[in-house]
């Protein structure tokens, strides 16, 4: 009697673990998938579709535990693709199209940034730069090695202008060449550096203009999101549904009606960068994700893919081709 009792109570327990064990694996959090997002630069209003689809718990919804990791100059996301470090993150058309050069196997699955960010800036009050012809005899500041130097290079190239006709120089972190007048066309991120930069010199009674290089000729792709080959090949499932996400997370990021929250998510890493000055980052940011309403968030501009690959050819920043279409994951 007493034997059978303890085979019904041990029978009990482990009915118990079973169903349990059930109820734990049908459990979305601790089932949630784990993948790294290495971000290209510093997390401010650039990047606040990715820290508001994490803070919204868009990618949790979806079985996604994604750690978003800030980039900089020691972080190339690139690199740590390749190392397995990460699964995904965000870079330039001109790195891409350098690592595949290299033999890196590179996919790109969306691109954030439909305007390049980075234009010029300068004192609307001293001169006006219509043309790119306007910039000749005038110093203009650029990043050597960076994709500013190539941009200004490809919109003096297609001017039909000598490099000699403009002073370039070397800039760094510091604006005070700009601010002194020394340097005066000044490479800054429109829609992050170039706010800052506007309201110093609107301070001392100034108006500033910027120069875009997309209006001169030259679409030079900046920010996509992008995967490995690897990836790609070993979990096709994951690579869709974090880019479905990512992307629903910057639609609803870029919508007025959520700006109050987008600020609250990107303000959780950005403490430097008050609420007013990033309520107008945000402006601007938007006009550069979704300049055209008729584009989805995320869209590929293929021919812009296509004409950085040929400019950087053409400086002979990379040896050859490297077909980088092949690359663009636009379906």
């Amino acid at each position: 009697m007493k034997l059978r009792m303890t085979i019904h109570r041990l029978a009990a327990v482990l009915l118990l673990l079973v169903v349990g064990n059930g109820l734990m694996a049908a459990d979305p959090v601790l089932a949630q998938e784990k993948v790294v997002y290495r971000l290209k630069w510093l997390i401010n209003a650039s990047t606040a579709g990715d820290v508001f689809a994490l803070d919204q718990g868009f990618f949790s919804r979806e079985g996604l535990a994604v750690a978003i990791k800030a980039g900089g100059p020691e972080r190339d996301a690139l690199r740590e693709l390749e190392l397995g470090y990460a699964q995904f993150g965000v870079a330039s058309a001109d790195q891409v199209i350098r690592a595949l050069a290299k033999g890196a196997s590179v996919i790109v699955l969306a691109q954030l940034f439909q305007v390049n960010p980075l234009q010029w800036i300068y004192r609307a009050d001293n001169f006006s730069l219509t043309r790119t012809q306007d910039l000749e005899g005038r110093t203009v500041g650029i990043t050597y090695g960076g994709n500013d130097e190539t941009i200004m290079r490809a919109l003096l190239a297609a001017a039909g202008m000598n490099e000699n006709q403009v002073r370039l120089a070397s800039v760094r972190y510091d604006y005070t060449p700009f601010f002194e007048n020394q340097v005066p066309v000044w490479p800054v991120y429109r829609n992050t550096q170039g706010i800052f930069l506007s309201d110093k010199l609107a301070a001392g009674g100034e108006r500033v203009a910027f120069f875009d290089p997309s209006q001169h000729g030259v679409r030079f792709v900046a920010n996509s999101v992008v995967t490995s080959q690897e990836m790609m090949d070993q979990h096709p499932e994951t690579v869709g549904r974090f880019t479905r996400t990512l992307l629903a997370g910057w639609q609803a990021a870029m919508a007025p009606a959520n700006e109050t929250a987008v600020i609250q998510a990107v303000a959780q890493y950005d403490r430097d960068t008050s609420e007013v000055v990033m309520r107008r980052q945000l402006t601007v940011t938007r006009q550069m994700i979704q300049p055209d309403p008729g584009i989805p968030v995320g869209h590929i501009d293929s021919t812009a893919w296509q004409q950085t690959e040929q400019i950087m050819i053409r400086q002979r920043l990379i040896p050859g081709p490297v077909n980088v279409i092949d690359r663009l994951k636009t379906q």
